[in-house]
C-alpha cells in the first residue's frame, strides 16, 4: 500500500511539473507572438531605426526623424530585377538627391560581398550602400523578395513598401505625393 501511495505521489508531482511547463511554454509563445506583430514594416507604421556600415565601413543610422524623405532599397547582386532597377535608382539619386535621401541595403548575408561591390561599380552607384552582413535589418524589415524599397517620411513613418521593380514615373509620383 505504501508503494502505491509513493507511486501516486510521484505521478502527481510529474503531472504538476508538466502543467507548469505547458503554461510557461504558452506564455513564452504568446510573448514571442506579441513582439513579432508589434512591428509591421508597412505603410503607416513607424520605421525601426537601424545602424549599418557602408562599403568603406562608415556607419550610417537610418530611421527616426530625418531631414528628407528617405528611400531604403534592399537588394542583392544575384537578383535579376535588382539589375533592372539599378539605373533608375541612380537616376533618382542624381535627379532628386537634394530633396530625398536614397540608401541601398545589400542583403550581404544572402549575397557575396565581392559580388555586391562589383554590382555597385558596374551600375556606378553614388548613393550610400550599406552592408547587412548579419541579416538582422533584412529580417527586421521582413524583406523576403528583392528588390524591396521602403519610403520613409521625415517623421520616420513608413509611407510606402514597394516589392519588386516599378517604372521611373511611379518613383516620381511617390516623391511628389510625399514631399
Amino acid at each position: 500500500m505504501k508503494r502505491v501511495a509513493a507511486l501516486f505521489t510521484i505521478a502527481l508531482l510529474f503531472a504538476g511539473l508538466a502543467v507548469f511547463q505547458y503554461k510557461n511554454d504558452d506564455s513564452d509563445s504568446a510573448a514571442i507572438a506579441a513582439t513579432s506583430v508589434d512591428f509591421k514594416p508597412k505603410a503607416g507604421f513607424q520605421a525601426t531605426t537601424f545602424k549599418l556600415p557602408d562599403l568603406d565601413e562608415k556607419s550610417y543610422e537610418i530611421g527616426g526623424k530625418q531631414d528628407k524623405l528617405t528611400f531604403v532599397n534592399f537588394w542583392a547582386s544575384w537578383c535579376g530585377p535588382c539589375e533592372l532597377e539599378a539605373p533608375d535608382l541612380q537616376r533618382l539619386h542624381e535627379q532628386y538627391g537634394e530633396k530625398i535621401s536614397l540608401v541601398g541595403v545589400n542583403a550581404t548575408k544572402f549575397d557575396k560581398e565581392r559580388a555586391a561591390r562589383d554590382f555597385v561599380k558596374e551600375y556606378e552607384f553614388t548613393f550610400p550602400i550599406l552592408m547587412d552582413r548579419v541579416g538582422d535589418v533584412t529580417k527586421q524589415y521582413k524583406v523576403d523578395t528583392f528588390p524591396t524599397t521602403f519610403l520613409i517620411d521625415s517623421e520616420g513613418v513608413i509611407r510606402e513598401r514597394i516589392n519588386g521593380v516599378i517604372p521611373y514615373a511611379e518613383w516620381e509620383r511617390m516623391i511628389e505625393k510625399w514631399m
